[in-house]
């Protein structure tokens, strides 16, 4: 997908860790989004109810509110929400959690910037497809519904030039 859009793609960072919000900060400016970054998931919540991102990166273990019950509370605002799960301490059952909770995809510390790019590429191109799909299938519905409105229409206008 390429970063070079309409507008600037906007995106979070959340993690306790100070130098690991400036080294993802500076990784999503580099990939030319617009950054918001945080270490608090209070802000972060607040954040996500009054902006949508196109791409949220989260840590998993933080002080008050750990990674998961970020993303469920992140889900509950916006579905949509394309949202990756970052941590040190990698497990597979938090892997699956997080996933099973909506995040597409689980990075593990410390991580590589091409990684990070593909992971991002990847979770925005889900997201762009799942929303496509959604339009399309608003379409369809709106054909079959205008279709019998359609038969009757013509049926009328055809009994009127008799």
């Amino acid at each position: 997908m390429a970063w070079n859009g309409r507008r600037k793609k906007k995106a979070l960072v959340l993690d306790d860790d100070p130098n690991v919000l400036q080294v993802l900060g500076g990784y999503m400016s580099a990939f030319n989004f617009d950054v918001e970054t945080t270490d608090n998931p209070r802000a972060a919540l607040e954040l996500c109810k009054t902006r949508r991102f196109d791409i949220i990166l989260s840590d998993l273990m933080m002080p008050d509110m750990n990674g998961l019950e970020f993303l469920q509370e992140v889900k509950h605002a916006d579905p949509d929400a394309a949202f990756i799960m970052i941590t040190g301490y990698p497990s597979i059952d938090s892997a699956v959690e997080a996933i099973r909770r909506g995040a597409q995809d689980y990075i593990s510390k410390p991580f590589k910037i091409e990684e990070i790019k593909h992971k991002i590429d990847k979770a925005i191109l889900e997201k762009s497809l799942k929303m496509r799909l959604r339009h399309l299938q608003g379409i369809t519905w709106a054909l079959i519904i205008s279709i019998p409105l359609w038969l009757i229409l013509g049926i009328v206008f055809a009994r009127s030039i008799r």
